[in-house]
C-alpha cells in the first residue's frame, strides 16, 4: 500500500485530519515535525532558535526521506516542508500527496494562540501567513494528487472527502478490481 502524504499550511489540520485518516485505514500515523522532536529530543521553536531555520530544514528533509521509504503509512509533513525540491521529489514518489488548502483567515484562527509555531512569532502574523501562502501554494499544487479545501469544515468530513477521492484517483488509475488504494 502507498503512503497517504499530508501537505498544507500550519493550520490546515494536516496532524488532526492525519490521525483520523490513518485510525480509519487501520495504518500507522507519522507527524514529520513530531519525528523530529522525539530524535532530537527538542521543540521545533527551540531547534529554531539554536540552528536556525536551516538547521531546523536540514532535519527535516532527512525525516521526510526516510519516512516516505516507508510503506502504508499517513504522514503528515510541516508546512514548509515544499520548499525544498529534494523533499517535494520525496513525497511524489513517496506516495499519493494530499494538499489540505485552507485560507490565511482560517490560519489565523486555528494558530492564533499556539506559540510552537516560530514563524509565527512576528508582529503581524497575518501578513507573515499570506507571504508564505503566496510562496508555498505553488509548490503544494505542484505535488498533489489531490486538493481538499478544510475550511470551516469538521475534519471527520474532510476525512471522508479524502477517501472518496482516493477511490475516484484509485478507479480511474487501475483495472477493475484491484485494491482500492494500493
Amino acid at each position: 500500500m502507498q503512503n497517504l502524504i499530508l501537505v498544507g499550511p500550519m493550520g490546515a489540520g494536516k496532524s488532526t485530519i492525519g490521525r483520523l485518516l490513518a485510525k480509519e485505514l487501520r495504518l500507522p500515523f507519522k507527524d514529520s515535525d513530531k519525528e523530529i522532536e522525539q530524535r532530537t529530543g527538542a521543540n521545533i521553536p527551540w531547534i529554531f532558535d539554536v540552528e536556525g531555520e536551516q538547521g531546523f530544514r536540514e532535519r527535516e528533509h532527512a525525516v521526510i526521506a526516510e519516512l516516505c521509504q516507508c510503506s502504508g503509512l499517513v504522514l503528515a509533513t510541516g508546512g514548509g516542508a515544499v520548499l525544498r525540491e529534494d523533499n517535494r521529489q520525496a513525497m511524489k514518489a513517496g506516495g499519493r500527496v494530499i494538499y489540505l488548502h485552507t485560507s490565511v483567515d482560517q490560519q489565523l484562527d486555528r494558530t492564533a494562540r499556539d506559540r510552537n509555531r516560530p514563524l509565527l512569532q512576528a508582529p503581524n502574523p497575518g501578513q507573515v501567513l499570506a507571504n508564505l501562502m503566496a510562496v508555498r501554494d505553488p509548490l503544494y499544487r505542484l505535488i498533489a494528487d489531490v486538493i481538499i479545501e478544510t475550511d470551516e469544515r469538521p475534519p471527520r468530513l474532510v476525512v471522508l472527502e479524502i477517501l472518496d477521492r482516493l477511490q475516484g484517483l484509485a478507479a480511474s488509475r487501475e483495472t477493475p478490481g484491484a485494491a482500492a488504494l494500493s
